[in-house]
């Protein structure tokens, strides 16, 4: 049963965490988009296709741009943050959620300067040197490996695995579910 538990964790938070990163990512590219002066005409959040958000017109594409990234960074660590701040006991789920941010937004910038698709490429067409794309990618990435560091205890990973949290399982688990059926309900695909 304990593997049941451990698998329920480490997939329900793994998914979680992609669903509310893509989130926030769109958050970043929608607030810059209100205050570059562009209109937001759909945001595509649906567990079955990669989120996106359009706007047009977009005066400031690079500066839209720029805010998935940026802000799909930025909103985990404030939440790991007051997290901390709190000194809840499950601190280590907002800890795994930030660097799980950093290295998928880190990853695609980077990856983005080799291979210009997305972002990336709007960026690059809008004149972001892909020094940048891959400065900001090496360097989220960075971080979220360091925030991953020691982790995998409270995941039943390693020498010294703690025990499974059973209520933090079952909790992400049902938070997934929740985020899905809300993207399967209010998003377009």
């Amino acid at each position: 049963m304990n593997r049941f538990h451990q698998l329920l964790l480490c997939g329900s938070t793994a998914a979680f965490s992609w669903l509310a990163m893509q989130a926030v990512h769109e958050c970043g590219h929608v607030l810059h988009a209100w205050m570059s002066g562009g209109t937001v005409t759909a945001v595509v959040l649906h567990p079955l296709a990669i989120s996106r958000s359009d706007v047009s017109p977009d005066p400031h594409p690079q500066f839209v741009a720029w805010g998935g990234p940026l802000w799909g960074s930025l909103i985990p660590l404030g939440i790991l943050a007051l997290v901390r701040w709190t000194r809840w006991s499950r601190a280590w789920l907002a800890k795994f959620f930030a660097g799980f941010c950093l290295i998928a937004n880190g990853g695609y910038l980077l990856g983005g300067s080799l291979f210009p698709v997305g972002d990336a490429e709007r960026l690059i067409h809008s004149g972001a040197p892909r020094i940048a794309l891959a400065l900001f990618g090496i360097a989220a990435m960075a971080g979220g490996l360091y925030f991953w560091n020691g982790l995998g205890k409270h995941f039943g990973l390693g020498n010294e695995p703690a025990p499974i949290d059973k209520p933090a399982a079952w909790t992400i688990s049902a938070l997934t579910a929740i985020a899905i059926g809300a993207e399967l309900i209010f998003s377009p695909q």
